[in-house]
C-alpha cells in the first residue's frame, strides 16, 4: 500500500483538525489530581446525551460549545469523563446524563456531530467527539464480557472494571475503509445504499474483518457490494467516526473491471461518473452531494478537483 498526497488540501477533514487539547491521559488515574482539577475554578465542564451537546451562536457569529464552571454542573460522580487540558491549563470535563440541561437564556439548543462537527471551531469539536465517543461505548458496555456481571468506571472514564473477575475493558473502536474507487478512464464509482434516499450518492465503505489487512477489506467489500475488482490502494487519511463507535480509514483505489454487480442488500445503486457527468448531477438535483462533516466528501473532492457544491437539504 502507497500513501496519498492530497494536494488540494487547503483544509483538514472534519473532526481531524489538531484540537489544541492535551488528553493527559496520565491524570486519568490520578484520583487527587482529578479531583483538585474539577474544584479549580477555570475548569469547564459539559453535559453530553444521546451524542449531543448544547451549543449556541456567539454575537460575532461563532459557534460554539456550551461550557459551564464545574460548580454550575448538574451532579454526577460515575459518568464524569476528563477529556484534556488544554494550552492555558484549563481542564475539560464531560458528563454523561440522560437529558441535556435547559438553558435560562433559551439561546442554546441542542446538536449532533453530523451538524455541530461542521460549525464548531477545532478545540470545541475535538472535545465533543471524544465525549461522544466514550458516552456511546459506556452507554453499550455495561458488562463484563467475561463473566457478564455489571462493571464500574475507571481512569476518568477511559476503562471499565468488572469487581467480579478483575477483567478490565477498554473503549471500542471499529476500523471500517471507505474508499473512492476510479478507473482507467478517472471515472468515480459511486454508490447509493438501499435504505438512503432517491439521489443520495458515496463512496463504498465497510468494516474491517477478522484478521484482514485494511487493502484487503477495500479489495472485498468493493468486490461484494458492486462486483468491481480493485489493483492499487492508496492511503489518504483517518477520521474518528463514532456512530457509534468507528475509526473510518480513508482511500483511492484504482479499478481494474468495470462492470458493476450490486449486492441488492447494502447497495441499491451504483454507477460510473466523469467529472462532467457528476458535475452536470449535482446541478440538475440528480445526485446529492454528500455531507461536508463526511471523509467521503473530501475523498470525492481530491478527484472533483474543487470543492463539491454545498448540501442544503437533509
Amino acid at each position: 500500500m502507497t500513501t496519498w498526497t492530497d494536494h488540494t488540501a487547503d483544509r483538514p477533514i472534519s473532526l481531524t483538525a489538531p484540537s489544541g487539547i492535551d488528553r493527559a491521559a496520565h491524570h486519568r488515574f490520578d484520583e487527587a489530581w482529578l479531583a483538585a482539577a474539577w474544584s479549580h475554578p477555570s475548569t469547564r465542564c459539559f453535559v453530553v446525551s444521546g451524542g449531543q451537546v448544547l451549543i449556541d451562536e456567539t454575537p460575532d457569529g461563532r459557534t460554539v460549545l456550551v461550557t459551564t464552571p464545574t460548580f454550575e454542573a448538574p451532579p454526577t460522580e460515575a459518568h464524569r469523563y476528563f477529556l484534556g487540558t488544554d494550552k492555558d491549563g484549563v481542564s475539560y470535563f464531560a458528563l454523561q446524563k440522560d437529558s441535556l440541561p435547559g438553558r435560562m437564556d433559551q439561546s442554546a439548543r441542542p446538536a449532533g456531530l453530523r451538524e455541530a462537527g461542521l460549525l464548531l471551531s477545532p478545540r470545541d469539536a475535538g472535545l465533543m467527539v471524544h465525549a461522544v465517543a466514550l458516552e456511546n461505548w459506556q452507554r453499550l458496555h455495561r458488562f463484563c464480557s467475561r463473566c457478564g456481571k455489571r462493571t464500574v468506571i475507571a481512569a476518568a472514564g477511559h476503562i471499565r472494571r468488572c469487581p467480579a473477575c478483575g477483567a478490565e475493558h477498554y473503549p471500542r473502536t471499529d476500523p471500517a475503509v471507505i474508499m473512492a474507487v476510479t478507473d482507467e478512464e478517472d471515472r468515480i464509482l459511486l454508490g447509493r445504499q438501499v435504505h438512503w434516499p432517491e439521489g443520495r450518492f458515496s463512496t463504498l465503505a465497510g468494516f474491517v474483518e477478522p484478521g484482514e489487512s485494511v487493502e484487503q477489506a477495500v479489495r472485498r467489500e468493493v468486490h461484494e457490494e458492486v462486483g468491481v475488482t480493485i489493483g492499487q490502494v492508496e492511503y489518504v487519511a483517518s477520521q474518528p467516526w463514532p456512530f457509534p463507535s468507528s475509526l473510518m480509514l480513508g482511500f483511492m483505489a484504482r479499478a481494474t473491471s468495470t462492470g458493476i454487480t450490486v449486492d441488492g442488500d447494502e447497495i441499491h445503486e451504483a454507477r460510473w461518473f466523469s467529472r462532467e457527468e457528476l458535475r452536470a448531477a449535482f446541478d440538475s438535483g440528480e445526485v446529492l452531494p454528500p455531507y461536508g462533516i463526511s471523509i467521503a466528501a473530501r475523498l470525492i473532492e481530491i478527484w472533483y478537483g474543487k470543492p463539491l457544491p454545498t448540501r442544503t437539504t437533509v
